[in-house]
């Protein structure tokens, strides 16, 4: 999705306050916008929550998001011609057992039947009195950020039309709407395909629509620009649920064609929302657009399903009284239950009593299980072991490793055991600059916190609390540290956090140079040690767990930087 807003577009928000122009019908054209949480893969699952969804369904046409039927993003499963077939072989059904139902428009791979070209389309289907009536194709095809769709698919050409009930309806698909000459400073393709269905009634996009912090405020301004500048109704059907490292956060919505926001639905959770274009009325759901509040409900609705989809029904985290284990273990007692989460304690020589005293407090302030597993006498035997080889050479970080690596060993032997998934706490802050230990504290099978900066993490920890008191007070006040050896402190080795996570974002999601942060006011000596860290550190991101995305660029399927390179 382009961020490039111009002033234009932020004005838009203020036609929200405006006088607004009626809509073109007086008559009653329904629509179902069906927000779902698709499984990527599981097509006879997608369908089952199709047909859920429009059971006794009052409406004239439903529409699905983009991809409905298979999951998005299903990545690589599209090179495979067994499974879109199947995918057909699956809708065909769908198409039969909703005979009777209202029309509907279901995202499904179309197979490009031509001789050039991308091996498909990315198309929606129209269903209706028992069969497949019309399809329809996407235009705009995103290759950037966590997008890839130029391997798979090949583009459409013209417009999108669809004639029902005496209306035409514009069809789009989801990056078909990020292009508006009028939003965007630079516009990343040639053409507008919105500017093809001049002349429709009212127009409707079916997204698979990551989350990002903020994101979504911006993409109701765009929206409701689009509607006034093209004088009508316009639907847009998001996914919701987490596949991967990207959370889809639903909110799917509608405008007037004066712009005016009409209908939205629920944020991180299914839902079916009617939307009648002809009176514009529909319902507003109440939401929370605070970062604080966003992020959680991405983390918990991502890590739910991340845990699920892949088959776990519990998760092992290793507490250390901190606050990213903290936050970690709050947000896996919200998604999966307390009684599915296990805390694991592994004091070492160097972990202090009020540490110990935290995360037992935070056990049982979350009502989790906890598990004590001290490493002093692993930590001995590693020693006698390798004191032949390292005698005469001074102790370094190789020790301080060798105590994480214990505990990443612990972790996934319960793991493998009693089949949790270990869910590592690390942050976005520690894993751009490598202040990690890979094999160790990096060991898991889900990284929650790997796209939340440190400061992020404190001030999410105090808005948890202002519920009531979860995380102790003490872990927010206390110097943070990883306790490897005695009298450690993160800032021994790293700037202040609040100065870290500044420089970091400019240089990570901003993009910006070492000379550009240094005329920002940053000292050059220090952004040139912890632009040094950022790429050296690329091996260990190469190798950590996957997790959630919630910045504008993430340590995810997003970032491809390479590990060997000079600059």
């Amino acid at each position: 999705m382009p961020t490039a807003f111009s002033p234009v577009l932020r004005a838009t928000r203020l036609i929200q306050i405006g006088i607004y122009k009626t809509c073109a019908y007086a008559g009653t054209m329904r629509v179902a916008l069906l927000q779902i949480n698709t499984t990527v893969g599981d097509l006879e699952g997608n369908a089952s929550l199709i047909r859920k969804a429009v059971e006794s369904l009052d409406a004239d046409l439903a529409v699905t998001p983009e991809m409905a039927l298979v999951g998005y993003p299903p990545r690589d499963l599209l090179l495979m011609p067994g499974f879109v077939k199947n995918a057909w072989d699956v809708l065909t059904r769908l198409a039969l057992d909703l005979e009777d139902s209202p029309p509907m428009l279901v995202g499904i791979p179309e197979p490009n039947r031509s001789e050039t070209g991308r091996p498909l389309f990315n198309s929606a289907a129209l269903l209706a009195d028992g069969s497949v009536k019309q399809i329809f194709r996407k235009t705009l095809l995103p290759t950037y950020d966590v997008f890839d769709e130029d391997r798979y698919f090949e583009p459409a050409s013209g417009p999108q039309m669809l004639n029902l009930k005496g209306r035409t309806f514009g069809i789009s698909i989801c990056e078909d709407i990020w292009n508006d000459r009028d939003i965007f400073r630079r516009r990343r393709y040639h053409r507008d395909p919105l500017e093809d269905l001049r002349g429709a009634d009212c127009f409707i996009n079916m997204s698979a629509s990551p989350f990002t912090a903020g994101k979504h405020l911006k993409r109701e301004m765009m929206l409701s620009s689009i509607a006034r500048k093209y004088g009508v109704p316009l639907i847009y059907v998001n996914q919701v649920g987490g596949n991967d490292d990207l959370v889809f956060d639903g909110r799917s919505c509608a405008f007037s064609p004066s712009g005016e926001l009409i209908a939205r639905a629920a944020a991180f959770e299914e839902d079916v929302l009617i939307v009648d274009i002809d009176s514009c009325s529909g319902s507003v759901s109440r939401d929370d657009f605070s970062p604080e509040s966003e992020i959680w409900r991405a983390l918990v609705l991502g890590t739910r399903d991340y845990v699920r989809k892949c088959g776990f029904r519990s998760a092992v985290i290793g507490l250390s009284g901190g606050v990213d284990s903290s936050l970690t273990a709050a947000i896996a007692a919200e998604a999966l239950g307390p009684e599915n989460v296990i805390g694991v304690l592994m004091p070492s020589p160097y972990t202090s009593r009020e540490s110990m005293e935290d995360a037992l407090e935070l056990a049982r302030n979350l009502s989790i299980q906890t598990i004590t597993i001290p490493i002093s006498e692993i930590m001995a035997a590693y020693e006698r072991t390798l004191e032949p080889i390292f005698r005469g050479v001074e102790k370094d970080v190789t020790e301080e490793n060798i105590q994480a690596r214990i505990r990443g060993n612990l972790l996934m032997a319960l793991s493998n055991k009693f089949g949790h998934i270990v869910l590592s706490t690390g942050n976005k802050s520690e894993l751009a600059v490598g202040y990690c230990t890979i094999y160790g504290d990096m060991s898991g099978g889900f990284a929650v916190l790997s796209d939340v900066p440190k400061t992020m993490v404190y001030r999410m920890a105090r808005w948890i609390n202002m519920r009531g008191p979860v995380i102790p007070q003490s872990v927010l006040e206390k110097a943070p540290s990883a306790e490897l050896r005695p009298g450690q402190r993160d800032q021994d080795t790293l700037p202040p956090y609040e100065t870290l996570d500044e420089i970091l974002h400019r240089h990570i999601e901003q993009r910006q140079s070492e000379e550009e942060i240094v005329s920002a006011g940053f000292d050059q000596k220090m952004v040139r040690y912890v632009l040094k860290m950022v790429k050296t550190a690329e091996f260990k991101r190469k190798q950590a767990p996957p997790g959630i995305k919630v910045t504008d660029r993430a340590f995810g399927s997003g970032w491809r930087m390479p590990i060997a390179y000079m600059m």
